[in-house]
């Protein structure tokens, strides 16, 4: 158990933020520990210098040091010949001092280990060897764990590469959370538009639009209404909306199922359609089939999502009565014409992106030699070929899906989809500074745990990256 610990330990301590952590997380157990190692180091130095003192004595009385002082001398003194240097100078006699005091060191301290190892003493431990060893008392232990249980936690959270790393990302997030609010806070606070105005309408008093910011504290200095959103966002209270007065965080969590629905679908189509177009124009690069698919996707990325939506809802709705023309709620296809429209996009990215990765890779050596053993052309793209292409797809699929995760806010407007996005484009215009602040900080932890969840997709993918995980 204790060199268990120790390794943690000492592992965990090698990185300066983890250090401040487990101090602050496991404060009892550390002062206790360090009061009861300056106590042991007190009677240890008491030890220590008696057994120096011996050595020291021993020494000069055989005349070791005699011979370090003669000996250390000597070698300057033909030093400072061969180059021309005076032997009678101050610097002769400062740099012979320090150095018979290191050789006097090294000798004494030589002795002083032999005394060590001869009588079975122990060396002197640092205070996490010390720290440790107490806790291999079950009863100490079993304390420190009642007192200072977050700090095991976080122990064991640094003993797994892989939780370390999850870990580590969810405080990135975090932080990248509060930076988010900071800027959009700070343009919104700056801005000239007047919350207070726009909602109450141009027919509001002075009286009106003062008591409006009192209640909300628009009232109050930019330094204590961002105090207050950072209180806010971890508290996870969002507060309410300026207009309507709705609670931000039960709005948006009401508004992520559609959203995260569309986007499944968005990129289940585009998954479905790319990955095999991808595959087979590089398999075909620079023929009919290959030019062909690379120009729709060309066009796919160029057409407007909105002239896009509005072509689909003239097409399947009004002429043809075959889906319904805009969101709704409990009905499945209703979400499936913004669906495709925002999984056209993300094929045709994706597609290119698939055909560009797989080309890097079909010309790669060790692709030509399994083709030389005589592998056939399927069993070649399948086994070799894309997993080593994977990253490339899966980084770019990645982000999409965030995106699209995060609110296609034209898409949704168009088919009248009452999700994240045109929440949020529908309080910009106030400004409804809650809701905007929600939102931005919906997207940005949603961006975040897809980029989690893609660099995780790393390891599996390329062993590279997972031994590099695992030295860290």
């Amino acid at each position: 158990m204790k060199d268990k610990l120790d390794k943690l330990m000492v592992r965990a301590f090698g990185k300066p933020l983890y250090r401040i952590a487990l101090v602050l997380l496991g404060l009892p157990t550390f002062v206790a520990g360090f009061v009861a190692y300056l106590s042991k180091k007190g009677q240890d130095d008491a030890g220590y210098q008696k057994i120096r003192e011996t050595a020291k004595k021993a020494a000069e009385e055989d005349g070791t040091l005699n011979r370090i002082r003669d000996n250390a001398k000597l070698y300057l003194t033909n030093k400072y010949r061969h180059f021309g240097k005076k032997t009678d100078s101050a610097e002769f006699e400062k740099e012979l001092e320090t150095q018979i005091r290191q050789d006097e060191e090294a000798e004494i301290q030589a002795r002083v280990n032999q005394i060590y190892q001869k009588e079975g003493l122990g060396k002197r431990s640092t205070f996490i060897e010390f720290l440790c060893g107490c806790l291999d008392n079950q009863m100490l232990l079993a304390l420190s764990i009642v007192t200072s249980l977050p700090m095991y936690v976080l122990l064991l959270i640094s003993s797994n590469p892989y939780s370390r790393y999850i870990f580590e990302r969810l405080i990135m997030m975090i932080f990248v959370a509060f930076g988010v609010v900071f800027v959009v806070f700070t343009i919104l606070h700056f801005a000239s538009s007047s919350p207070a105005a726009n909602v109450l309408g141009e027919t509001a008093t002075e009286q009106q639009i003062a008591d409006f910011n009192h209640v909300y504290g628009l009232d109050k200095p930019y330094a204590v209404q961002l105090v207050n959103n950072f209180k806010n966002l971890a508290t996870f209270d969002l507060g309410n909306s300026y207009a309507g007065n709705e609670d931000v965080m039960a709005a948006i969590l009401r508004k992520f199922p559609v959203t995260l629905e569309m986007s499944i679908y968005a990129f289940i189509i585009a998954a479905v359609i790319a990955v095999p177009i991808g595959i087979l124009t590089a398999v075909k690069p620079n023929t009919a089939f290959d030019y062909i698919f690379m120009f729709i996707a060309l066009v796919g990325l160029s057409l407007p999502a909105f002239w896009f939506g509005m072509v689909m809802i003239l097409t399947f709705s009004i002429n043809s009565h075959i889906l319904p023309a805009s969101y709704v709620e409990g009905n499945k296809l209703s979400l499936l014409m913004p669906a495709l429209v925002s999984g056209t996009h993300l094929a045709a990215s994706l597609a290119r992106n698939t055909r560009s990765a797989l080309l890097e890779v079909l010309g790669q050596d060790y692709i030509v030699t399994a083709r030389a053993k005589g592998l056939s052309n399927v069993r070649v793209i399948v086994k070799h070929a894309l997993g080593n292409a994977m990253i490339p797809i899966v980084t770019v699929a990645g982000l999409q899906f965030g995106g699209t995760l995060g609110g296609s806010a034209v898409i949704e407007k168009v088919f009248n989809v009452k999700g994240i996005g045109s929440y949020v484009i529908d309080k910009q215009f106030l400004p409804d500074i809650p809701a905007i602040l929600g939102g931005v900080v919906y997207v940005s932890i949603v961006i975040s745990l897809v980029n989690l969840a893609v660099d995780l997709l790393y390891v599996y993918l390329d062993p590279r990256i997972k031994s590099r995980l695992k030295s860290q």
